[in-house]
């Protein structure tokens, strides 16, 4: 999607006239044609169409709804370094006669809203991209002024996935204009696997069509280079290993008398002291070897202290991190079908409520649970400094708390749980009252 590689277009072409002399020169390969489709693909992606079409997660009546539906943009929770995934699938876009392509600009924008003051990661499957539905000229125009700096400061990465000729043409053809900083956050990937590197994959919204284009290349290669499976086996856990491993087998690995973890015990109490003041706390990633080597520390038995270390960032990176990675979430998946359907809970129950569904939980989940939300508590007090509300933790700690077992992380599932978040963060002083 060429608008995307647009967006960042450096303002030292001078002028205002410069981005749409610049967008001007896409008539030089805009009558390229994309690869075609094989009959195979193109079943699927009406399969996958036919499938989304009652999954929107707005209501009928939402001016948005006619574009939700096709689930042509999605958030799939964070990527494995702690930012905000978004996901742009070129093969759920209908045909030009079936999508009105301002209103999923407007779309667009209006979903990257909600995410932009935090680090994200852009992921776009490019498959599926056909001369029936790729993107006009005026769009692209329309996109790059809309398309503010606001937009492009906190992307991260950008990753194009399994990018054709056109595209990569695309791409050396503007190099000049795309500025060096964004020019390095532009990253190919040329199969499914090799996301596992940057999200984990049975959480991410891959669209079927997508999956079988992906097994159909792995197939053509030959067996010395084909890439490993999308999920690789996990290793053995090692005998102090913190990450990855369940609440009750933690309690027995540096767990105080309540059940807490070491390593949310370590961050939560750093944060603490160090963090509540810190404008975007948990908004903002960290850096990728230092993340690793914390957790390398912790699953070797090693002490980490981070009132050493000094970064606040680092530290709020671990706690989710962490939380993430353990193999069932700290809500359970019991509570799945609880949490999602919690905002068909009235106003007057939604205390008792709350109680009931967590005295389901084990012990030690329901002490992480209350020690996290309660120091969440005090994070968001300090909201007027560091602009973390509620609502703004909840967009982050959600995904973090719960997913499905059997499903990827979509806008229809996200919603629900960042719900339930904000209200467990509004009423935790009610729900965990003694």
């Amino acid at each position: 999607m060429s608008s995307d590689l647009l967006v960042d277009l450096h303002d030292d072409l001078g002028g205002d006239d410069s981005p749409s002399a610049a967008l001007d020169q896409l008539k030089l390969v805009q009558d390229k044609q994309w690869p075609p489709d094989d009959p195979v693909s193109i079943s699927k992606s009406v399969t996958d169409i036919k499938s989304l079409s009652e999954g929107s997660h707005l209501e009928r009546d939402d001016p948005f709804y006619e574009i939700a539906k096709h689930q042509i943009v999605e958030v799939a929770g964070d990527d494995n370094f702690g930012r905000k995934v978004i996901v742009f699938s070129a093969c759920r876009m209908p045909p030009h006669s079936q999508l009105d392509h301002h209103k999923l600009l407007m779309y667009l924008k209006q979903t990257l809203d909600k995410y932009v003051e935090s680090d994200y990661t852009l992921i776009y499957f490019h498959h599926g991209m056909t001369s029936e539905n790729k993107l006009s000229l005026s769009w692209l125009r329309d996109a790059y002024r809309e398309f503010e700096r606001k937009y492009k400061k906190n992307i991260k990465a950008f990753y194009i996935v399994h990018p054709t000729m056109f595209i990569r043409t695309v791409l050396i053809f503007f190099k000049p204009l795309i500025s060096f900083k964004f020019g390095r956050k532009i990253h190919y990937v040329n199969y499914l696997s090799e996301l596992e590197e940057i999200v984990k994959c049975d959480q991410l919204v891959i669209p079927s069509r997508v999956r079988a284009y992906d097994d159909k290349i792995r197939l053509n290669l030959k067996p010395s280079v084909v890439p490993g499976p999308i999920s690789p086996p996990r290793s053995p856990p090692l005998p102090f290993q913190q990450f990855g491993v369940p609440l009750s087998v933690l309690r027995d690995r540096g767990a105080d008398s309540e059940g807490i973890p070491l390593v949310m015990r370590d961050t939560i109490s750093f944060l603490q002291e160090q963090g509540l003041q810190t404008e975007g706390i948990f908004r903002r990633s960290a850096n990728v070897n230092l993340v690793k080597s914390i957790q390398h520390k912790y699953n070797s038995g090693e002490e980490v202290n981070f009132f050493q270390i000094e970064d606040v960032h680092l530290a709020a990176v671990i706690l989710k991190t962490f939380l993430r990675e353990l193999p069932e979430p700290l809500l359970t998946y019991k509570l799945y079908n609880d949490v999602v359907n919690f905002q068909h809970v009235d106003s007057e129950s939604q205390v008792i409520t709350i109680r009931n569904m967590l005295m389901s939980l084990p012990e030690e989940n329901y002490a992480s649970l209350r020690f996290l939300i309660q120091f969440l508590g005090q994070v968001s007090a300090e909201s007027e400094v560091n602009k973390m509300t509620n609502t703004n933790l909840a967009v982050v700690f959600g995904p973090n708390l719960l997913w499905g077992q059997d499903a990827a992380m979509t806008l229809s599932s996200i919603g629900p749980i960042n719900n339930f978040t904000r209200t467990l963060l509004d009423l935790h002083e009610e729900v965990f009252a003694q």
